[in-house]
């Protein structure tokens, strides 16, 4: 469907939990506990919300979190989404700590890729960023992801003065794994607010003071908001995703779906609509169509990072599903 902007709006994300087996400094707060015991939407719910968002004009799923992989039955909500005629795709973004021993029955269930959090590939500094010592089981996520013919993407922030020096190991990866590096700026939300980011300028310019012979590729419609760049005879691409130095909310696509079943217009702002309550409510199916069409067609032009804003979201990442 269309919003009053004239974007095309045909990709949902799903939070299905706001636990997470690690806690990375920029997203959950120190103080905060994994415990959270929000009422979130069941099984049930999410598949009827997500169908009558297909009946709009949703195509693409991505899955988040919290971790997602923590989610009991994860593996079967997969599958009764891709059972949703009109969706054509069904991502997952995951820190890939469990995906080597679920991948093989996600994509059996309809999964098409996976994006994969991942700040460090040094041993104690990965401790460092995300609390807990799993690093290896990451990397075997990703070998295990590629050996499927899955798409796989990694989702890098660098932090000043933490893991800004990792920008060239990470670029390396690409060399001979058919993988998206792609670096994400630091947003101010949350627990974020309390480090300092880089810009993806910066970094590009890191990267070519490094590598000769770097390539621009073509952007196109599926390749979202990123930006990408390819080493010459490199089998996988550098992306940036640059929400605060380079505003990309003209070509926004998508929604947010918490995993307590609050539909959110934008990531920036607090406002949306809670679908729990009027599905437990009872609503008719025609009556949620509208809520949610209403919603979507009422999307914010653009986000105000950088300034101040009443309407701001205050929520942790894993509570709005990063």
């Amino acid at each position: 469907m269309i919003d009053k902007f004239g974007r095309k709006v045909d990709y949902l994300r799903i939070s299905v939990t706001e636990n997470c087996n690690l806690k990375c400094i920029y997203c959950i707060d120190d103080n905060i506990l994994n415990t959270y015991k929000n009422d979130i939407l069941s099984d049930d719910e999410i598949v009827k919300i997500a169908t009558e968002c297909a009946s709009l004009g949703i195509k693409k799923i991505r899955i988040t979190g919290g971790e997602p992989l923590v989610r009991k039955n994860i593996e079967n909500l997969i599958y009764r989404l891709n059972n949703i005629k009109e969706i054509e795709e069904i991502y997952i973004t995951t820190n890939g700590v469990l995906l080597n021993d679920k991948i093989e029955i996600l994509k059996e269930n309809g999964l098409t890729g996976v994006n994969i959090s991942l700040d460090s590939l040094n041993k104690d500094r990965f401790k460092k960023l995300t609390k807990f010592d799993k690093l290896k089981e990451v990397l075997l996520s990703i070998d295990k992801a590629l050996e499927l013919g899955l798409k796989v993407k990694i989702n890098t922030v660098i932090v000043d003065d933490i893991n800004k020096d990792e920008i060239i190991d990470f670029v390396k990866l690409t060399k001979d794994k058919n993988i998206d590096i792609r670096f994400i700026e630091l947003m101010p939300i949350g627990a974020a607010k309390k480090y300092k980011g880089i810009s993806n300028e910066e970094i590009l310019n890191i990267i070519k003071n490094n590598f000769k012979n770097i390539q621009v590729e073509n952007k196109s419609k599926r390749s979202g908001p990123a930006n990408y760049i390819r080493v010459d005879n490199y089998k996988g691409k550098i992306g940036f995703i640059s929400p605060i130095s380079n505003c990309f909310c003209e070509d926004c696509n998508r929604i947010r779906l918490t995993s307590t079943g609050f539909l959110k217009k934008c990531l920036h702002y607090n406002y949306g609509i809670d679908l729990k309550k009027h599905i437990r409510s009872n609503i008719s199916n025609k009556d949620l169509k509208e809520l949610i069409y209403l919603n979507i067609y009422d999307k914010p032009q653009n986000h105000l990072f950088m300034k101040d804003c009443d309407d701001k979201e205050n929520k942790y990442m894993n509570q709005i599903g990063g």
